[in-house]
């Protein structure tokens, strides 16, 4: 699959299937987009669209921390308290 370049339609419509996983992932600490491809499987580009739209709606966030190559590292949002 890693050779394989989708119709992005179909990236975007396994975003909400992605997110559980996703947030699976980042429960052993904060992570990059090419360090979460790689525990899923899937290319770096798609795993993009999917940790921008988990970002856009809050669920995960940037730590501030950038890795030597440049990549930001994305955790669980923090919960806030209403």
């Amino acid at each position: 699959m890693q050779g394989e370049i989708r119709d992005i339609r179909e990236v975007i419509r396994e975003e909400m299937l992605m997110h559980d996983h996703i947030m699976d992932i980042l429960k052993q600490g904060p992570q990059t987009i090419p360090e979460i491809a790689g525990a899923l499987g899937r290319p770096s580009h798609e795993v993009m669209f999917w940790v921008m739209g988990m970002r856009k709606y809050g669920l995960i966030e940037e730590t501030g921390e950038v890795t030597d190559e440049g990549y930001y590292r994305y955790g669980a949002a923090a919960k806030e308290d209403h």
